[in-house]
């Protein structure tokens, strides 16, 4: 007689989460340090960990890793995580292993705003010259309310369902996408390179002010969606089985989606649109840690994390002493990566 097979400890598979979770953690911190080592100025890892610990070190070395290499190590940090576990979050909700944040919505508000901000900043600056003070933020606020605005259009259309959530946010970004085509018609030269280099997103801009701004918004929004992690888990059986087993469906999608905007948008009105990671982030989780949600959303964000700062490393190093816009080299890592996953999920159908 076949003896029949018994459900894993549940120590047993909490002790691989937190191994699992513990090595990603590692990871990132190694990566985090190797971007402070990355720049035009040549400073060793002693040093590196002399300044960090101690404020040891010249001036001219503080400065390049405290005010230069440290925040925008953080804001890479942030910003990978936030498309990380905002890509793990809403393939859970919509139960598609091809979502990211892109399609509710949230990259193209922010998009269309930001785009908005670079092309009628100069004359609404010329009649309001109290906002000069504050123009260099007034793209990164745009881009904010442009991603809030989107999301609240898809939460208002979708009304916590997911399929309709989802067409909402097509529906979003088709108009966002056509809003920018007028602008970028109306646009002159300087503005439609500064229109081209904000869509192929970069951290260059990091400062403290930036990184005091993001952090708080990313972090909430995390603890929102980690709240979500058992609700995920139940959706995997569809919304019947899923409201059966007394997960509030359509208020579980309304708090997923209102995070992941969030997270994301509070990422992407500093860095720009990076494409990618949200995508590639969360099956690689999955097939290291299982599907999971408690070890999928901040495996995501660590390992978004990783990616982010290390394809940022990257960016600097390539064509130094110039830089790649840090959302080329995502789009050059992820593009493989989504056509082996097309394949390999046609070969298995």
């Amino acid at each position: 007689m076949t003896e029949l097979a018994l459900p894993r400890p549940a120590t047993a598979w909490g002790r691989r989460r937190a191994a699992a979770l513990a090595v990603l953690a590692l990871v990132t911190a190694l990566t985090a340090f190797a971007s402070l080592l990355t720049g035009a100025m040549a400073i060793g890892p002693a040093t590196v960990w002399a300044v960090l610990v101690d404020g040891a070190g010249d001036l001219g070395q503080r400065a390049a890793i405290l005010d230069l290499r440290l925040p925008r190590t953080l804001l890479g940090l942030l910003v990978g995580a936030a498309l990380g576990m905002g890509g793990a979050t809403l393939q859970g909700l919509f139960r598609n292993p091809l979502a990211d944040p892109t399609l509710v919505g949230v990259s193209g508000g922010a998009a269309f705003a930001a785009v908005s901000a670079i092309v009628l900043g100069d004359a609404l600056l010329a009649t309001a010259p109290w906002l000069a003070p504050w123009s260099r933020w007034f793209i990164a606020f745009a881009a904010f309310l442009g991603a809030v605005a989107a999301a609240l259009c898809v939460l208002g259309l979708g009304r916590g369902v997911a399929t309709t959530m989802l067409l909402a946010g097509i529906g979003v970004n088709a108009l966002a996408m056509a809003g920018i085509g007028l602008l970028v018609y109306a646009a002159n030269d300087r503005q439609l390179r500064d229109i081209t280099f904000w869509n192929l997103g970069s951290v260059g801009g990091a400062s403290w002010p930036a990184v005091a701004v993001v952090a708080p918004l990313v972090l909430a929004a995390a603890a929102v969606i980690l709240s979500c992690a058992r609700g995920l888990d139940a959706l995997t059986l569809g919304d019947r089985a899923a409201a059966h087993l007394g997960v509030p469906v359509e208020r579980l999608g309304l708090v997923v989606v209102g995070g992941v905007a969030l997270a994301v948008g509070a990422a992407v009105s500093l860095s720009g649109i990076i494409g990618f990671v949200g995508l590639v982030v969360p099956h690689l989780v999955r097939l290291c840690a299982g599907p999971d949600h408690r070890t999928l959303i901040p495996g995501s964000a660590l390992l978004g994390a990783t990616l982010m700062v290390a394809a940022d490393c990257l960016a600097r190093t390539i064509v130094a002493p110039a830089e790649l816009p840090v959302g080329l080299v995502t789009a050059l890592i992820g593009t493989p990566f989504f056509l082996w996953l097309i394949r390999r999920r046609g070969s298995a159908a």
